[in-house]
């Protein structure tokens, strides 16, 4: 066959599937003519066949075979990303708490989508264009809802891309979220375990707690500090990563979320009180390893309406517990997670830690 081109995998192409390597090299190859290349042995690395789902490793070759009539036919017009507006853009590029050759890490205003939908045209994801700085377009390793503001990893190349959602793939990154609830929970800290399963219901798709097929959900917290009865601050680091999951845990233990009317309905607001009815509940701190190695932690300050807050119930951000570690469970410390069916141990804890180990929490 004439015409056959061997291209070398780059070094920031380390860790790319072949056909996002190919779509990204050749965006009028679509996937069934690759998959047909494929099945032909057109396509090779190195010499050997491979599945379009094949990692690629800095230095490999990859053989293409020509591109004719096939590619001609096949052909489609790429999508162009339409251009980032100017006041996002600079919001955006305001919003960076860290930045190095392989991350960014932003911090998320509430009320903005990470990724668009049916229903979204306005996204975090549109916006990166605005983050290349001459380089590559940043690329989403993780998500934050939509309601929720604060810490954001974003990599910087598609191997970073790679090693870091490898990273949280593996549960080696922390995350450390800040709350107001409304009503304080029984016990000042302790451990959420509580499966989690999608349903549709007359008030649209919400997460609802199923001991029989939910999703094994996990949640640590601490109670920072109270405002009588009233309200509470509340550390938490989610062991597992399902949607919604903090504020349906939170919800769980009778104390939803400031603002989270989806879970707390009338409950999640401070009745007499003037504030903000936005959800208050902030990504506090990231703690993940670094692609080039080490670790790194970056913070986000709390947003100007939930500095509010803080302010009329007494509250001072600079608390002691505030950014402490919350004690590992046997999930995170062990770098796995119970599947659907399991239940983490210890046997039998359904919601919180035994009284007893609580009361000694509480005097220590």
């Amino acid at each position: 066959m004439t015409g056959v081109e061997v291209v070398g995998v780059a070094a920031d192409e380390d860790g790319l599937r072949l056909d996002r390597w190919f779509h990204r090299h050749y965006p009028e190859v679509t996937h069934g003519l690759l998959e047909r290349w494929l099945r032909l042995g057109w396509v090779r690395i190195d010499g050997r066949r491979v599945k379009a789902g094949e990692r690629l490793s800095a230095g490999q070759q990859v053989r293409v075979p020509p591109r004719g009539e096939d590619t001609a036919a096949a052909k489609r017009p790429v999508a162009q990303r339409p251009p980032v507006a100017e006041a996002d853009a600079k919001a955006l590029r305001g919003s960076i708490l860290h930045m190095d050759d392989a991350v960014i890490v932003i911090d998320k205003p509430a009320g903005l989508a990470v990724q668009g939908g049916s229903m979204v045209r306005r996204h975090l994801d549109a916006m990166l264009e605005a983050l290349s700085f001459g380089g590559q377009r940043p690329r989403l390793v993780h998500r934050l809802d939509k309601d929720t503001s604060g810490v954001l990893l974003l990599a910087r190349t598609v191997s970073a891309a790679a090693q870091l959602t490898a990273a949280f793939r593996n549960k080696l990154v922390r995350k450390l979220y800040w709350a107001i609830v409304v009503g304080v929970p029984e016990v000042a800290s302790g451990r959420i375990s509580l499966p989690l399963v999608k349903r549709r219901t007359a008030d649209g798709e919400r997460m609802v707690v199923d001991e029989a097929t939910g999703d094994v959900a996990v949640t640590t917290y601490r109670v920072v500090d109270r405002a009588g009865r009233r309200a509470a601050w509340l550390a938490l680091e989610p062991v597992t990563g399902r949607t919604h999951q903090l504020r349906v845990h939170c919800a769980a233990l009778d104390a939803p979320i400031l603002g989270d009317r989806k879970y707390g309905g009338d409950g999640a607001r401070l009745a007499g009180a003037e504030l903000d009815t936005r959800l208050h509940l902030l990504a506090r701190r990231i703690q993940f390893p670094h692609p080039d190695g080490g670790e790194v932690s970056v913070l986000a300050p709390l947003p100007p309406f939930m500095r509010e807050t803080w302010s009329y119930l007494g509250f001072a951000a600079g608390h002691p517990l505030g950014d402490s570690d919350l004690p590992p469970t046997a999930a995170s410390s062990s770098g796995r997670t119970p599947g659907k069916g399991q239940r983490p141990r210890p046997a039998g804890q359904r919601l919180l830690p035994r009284r007893a180990d609580t009361e000694r929490k509480r005097k220590g």
